[in-house]
């Protein structure tokens, strides 16, 4: 999946499949999670946030289905 960069402390780049609904997201620390059946509105809200990483922590850490990619 194409990810695109963030300017955020917390996330380094989101990706997100519309077919699929999946979100992709590579954070600073270099680990890289999939989240699953995620709205397009959640993505363009998280790329469009003030703060990536807050928003990714209010809306969608604990929210969505998560794996953990190597």
């Amino acid at each position: 999946m194409r990810r695109h960069p963030l300017q955020s402390g917390a996330i380094a780049s989101a990706g997100y499949d519309p077919a699929l609904s999946v979100l992709e997201l590579e954070f600073t620390t270099g680990e890289v999670y999939r989240y699953y059946a995620v709205p397009p509105s959640v993505h363009r809200a998280l790329v469009s946030a003030g703060s990536a990483g807050r928003y990714f922590r209010e809306h969608i850490r604990d929210v969505y289905p998560s794996e953990h990619r190597r």
